[in-house]
């Protein structure tokens, strides 16, 4: 079998079911119906999904896993939640910022003076 996709190959827009089959009996149900929401991810989402499930929700955990910055685990996070259809609220995109500016005063790559000076914005 192969994963249901969730979007139209042509247009983008959402798929729907119209036939559920039972692979035990053979049992067939028509009809129009609303595929779950995670059916909307991408392979690559869902594998980000699973790794935040996996993971306990905490983004360091992803973030060390992955070996990638943490703004852009968040970044993936939120490409989730558009995905799934929630809106990512500004205090979130502030998050990330701050977070970016620690990373690059960490990594060596500005100064305490400088990284003061983005906070401060």
């Amino acid at each position: 079998m192969y994963p249901m996709p969730g979007k139209c190959p042509v247009c983008g827009d959402d798929l729907y079911v119209e036939r559920l089959v039972c692979g035990q009996c053979g049992t067939a149900i028509q009809g129009a119906f609303l595929p779950q929401r995670l059916s909307r991810l991408n392979g690559e989402q869902l594998d980000f999904v699973e790794l935040f499930l996996r993971s306990e929700g905490k983004l360091n955990r992803v973030q060390e896993e992955l070996r990638l910055s943490y703004p852009t685990v968040r970044n993936r996070l939120h490409d989730v939640m558009r995905a799934l259809g929630y809106e990512v609220g500004e205090s979130d995109a502030d998050d990330m910022r701050t977070q970016s500016v620690l990373d690059r005063l960490a990594a060596g790559e500005t100064t305490v003076e400088e990284a003061l000076r983005l906070l401060a914005r």
